[in-house]
């Protein structure tokens, strides 16, 4: 993890991986492989970040155990361990950086919103409140931006005004749902 408790793209992989585990149970090899792939694939895109991380490496760290079979050679079927399954607990809780345009930052919210039925409704709730007080932040940094360039005749400030919007669609999105749980 980052100084600031939040996810490198190698653990978001693992959160990817597990999260599927923990939420669908047991999968054979290939399946499991082309279900990260696939979420990974459509979120992000192609990302030479998120390369790398195999499910022979989790399964050497003891996250997840072949429950039959051995592994890729014989499409065996993984789950998580109990380091697996504690290990997800903490990359779910892990902040999410300053906001950005950035494809992992999206990826981050991704996985915390895919899984977060898998907590507890209070750590739900904290999850949302973290995410709404991203919101929050991104607007103000944004709000401070627009008004230190309301004279700009170019097309920043138009631009500026689009994403202001995207930020407060999000945050009331964050804060409905946060009313719902």
């Amino acid at each position: 993890m980052y100084r600031d408790n939040s996810l490198m793209p190698k653990e978001a992989v693992r959160l990817v991986v597990l999260g599927t585990l923990m939420q669908d149970g047991p999968l054979r090899y290939a399946a499991l492989a082309g279900s990260v792939r696939h979420f990974l694939d459509r979120i992000v895109g192609p990302s030479l970040d998120l390369m790398g991380t195999s499910l022979e490496m989790l399964r050497y760290e003891g996250l997840i155990e072949a429950l039959d079979g051995s592994g890729m050679e014989d499409n065996a079927l993984l789950g998580p361990t109990e380091a697996g399954r504690a290990e997800f607990e903490t990359l779910v809780r892990a902040n999410v950086r300053a906001p950005s345009a950035d494809g992992i930052n999206k990826l981050i919210i991704a996985l915390k919103l895919r899984f977060l039925h898998l907590l507890d409704p209070d750590s739900q709730k904290e999850q949302i409140d973290n995410l709404v007080s991203l919101c929050e932040t991104e607007l103000a940094r944004l709000g401070d931006l627009r008004r230190v360039n309301s004279a700009d005749s170019g097309h920043f400030a138009a631009w500026l005004d689009r994403d202001i919007a995207q930020a407060e669609d999000r945050l009331s999105w964050f804060q409905d749902l946060l009313n719902r749980l």
